[in-house]
């Protein structure tokens, strides 16, 4: 049978592994591509017979190479009473497999000279190494490995469901702010699943069943729902060859893939709320609803961000905290995301400083956006700083390669990649002026305001 010749060269043919100074390895990373994007990034993409999307660039200027590995699967793909699945199921997958022992993924990685992690979002859920070149086919059946003979068993179930119980105790029930974007995203949306995070609750992780786990493995990690991307000291035409070697034969998922295809309503007013912590500043922030990435308000939104928040010469950070000392820090964050996302403004207020107070100044801030047109200097900074942040997002081969599978994924236009930079060039002063009119407003907000647990009278 042709699925089990594969599984034995799995097995017993893994590509030979010679071990490399880390430190060695790292510091090539450190010269990868150190100079601007002056030309055009080149690659090839094609489909796989099993709907795998592949997507190749070959620069063999430093002999390294990026594997990244994404799945179109991430929090909003979970069902209310499971959340926090895709993140668990992103612990999985290192747990092992058919041919790698558990715990073995990290170790044959770093012997290999190489690195390699993983994220989920609530969109898509990513894997990446990067290794020393001659190393490729190495990841490639280790990806290989964990898309056809992931192991799924009690005993990995068990030892993650304590891991990502601590992970989420650590990263936000123990961390001063850590439920923030929780609480955002649940005041913001009521029907559609961004309303949760990709954390996850920890009530749900202890419901999840082994069959559970295993049915998510079926429905989402399968080839038509991946995009493998891969940059960096390649030959074309070999990494075809070797990519066909290990993932030709994965078969073919059976299920249909679900997408949520549910429209959050509009808020229909501001909402607001008081939320109390283990915390000693208050914390002030507006959450605005905007459209999804890709959208024609969306390049005039992130520029409007990189005005507001990007660095210490920002209006918000200038005005707030050095100029008014109101707060000890301010920001803003374009949460762009497949589906409609947030526009969130924040602030810390400095000792002293009420959060009606700091609240006021961040709204004088957004008026003056909103009521004048950004200077003509403020615009050619701006301009150079999209265009220094679009050169610094591809100047790796690991941002290429998520870029391409990004641009892949969300557009099927890999080649915005080349593109995308004159979407944000032919943004106008008035564009940007005319979106924080559209969307910065009181009716299309949630308001929090992070207070010490000893405002409330509590212990």
């Amino acid at each position: 049978m042709k699925l089990k010749i594969l599984a034995m060269n799995h097995k017993i043919t893994p590509p030979a592994r010679r071990r490399r100074s880390i430190l060695i390895f790292l510091l090539l990373i450190s010269f990868s591509f150190v100079f601007s994007q002056t030309r055009k990034i080149d690659f090839v993409e094609y489909n796989l017979s099993n709907g795998l999307h592949v997507i190749l660039h070959q620069d063999n200027s430093t002999p390294i190479v990026a594997i990244t590995v994404t799945y179109h699967v991430g929090s909003k793909n979970e069902e209310p009473d499971r959340t926090g699945f895709a993140h668990f199921f992103e612990h999985l997958m290192f747990e092992g497999s058919e041919y790698i022992g558990r715990g073995e993924f990290d170790k044959i990685s770093e012997n290999a000279g190489g690195q390699n992690n993983a994220s989920t979002s609530f969109d898509q859920t990513f894997y990446y190494q990067i290794l020393p070149s001659n190393q490729l086919e190495l990841g490639l059946w280790m990806e290989s490995e964990r898309m056809l003979h992931l192991k799924i068993d009690s005993i990995g179930v068990e030892t993650q469901r304590k891991v990502v119980k601590e992970e989420r105790k650590q990263r936000l029930d123990n961390q001063p702010y850590g439920t923030l974007q929780e609480e955002i995203f649940k005041h913001a949306y009521k029907v559609h699943p961004y309303r949760w995070t990709p954390i996850g609750s920890a009530q749900y992780i202890d419901k999840a069943t082994l069959n559970e786990f295993i049915d998510f493995y079926k429905h989402y990690y399968v080839p038509q729902n991946v995009v493998l991307s891969i940059a960096g000291d390649i030959n074309i035409s070999q990494a075809k060859k070797e990519i066909e070697k290990y993932f030709g034969d994965i078969p073919k998922g059976s299920y249909e893939i679900k997408r949520p295809n549910t429209v959050e309503p509009p808020l229909g007013g501001e909402v607001s709320d008081t939320v109390y912590d283990n915390i000693q500043l208050p914390l002030v922030v507006h959450a605005y609803r905007i459209p999804a990435q890709g959208t024609p308000d969306y390049y005039a939104l992130e520029m409007l961000n990189t005005i507001l928040a990007q660095g210490q010469s920002s209006r918000l950070y200038k005005s707030l905290v050095d100029k008014q000392q109101k707060a000890v820090f301010a920001g803003s964050l374009n949460y762009s995301l497949e589906d409609p996302g947030l526009f969130i403004v924040y602030a810390v207020a400095n000792v002293g400083i009420s959060p009606n107070d700091l609240e006021n100044a961040m709204q004088k801030e957004l008026n003056r956006v909103k009521d004048t047109l950004i200077t003509k200097e403020e615009y050619q900074k701006l301009q150079n700083q999209t265009e220094n942040d679009f050169v610094t997002s591809n100047s790796t081969d690991l941002g290429i390669a998520s870029s391409l599978a990004n641009y892949y994924m969300f557009f099927h236009n890999t080649n915005l990649i080349n593109t995308e930079i004159n979407k944000y060039m032919l943004v106008t002063r008035e564009d940007i002026k005319r979106v924080a009119d559209k969307y910065l407003i009181k009716d299309n907000r949630v308001v929090l305001y992070y207070l010490p647990k000893k405002a409330s009278g509590t212990k």
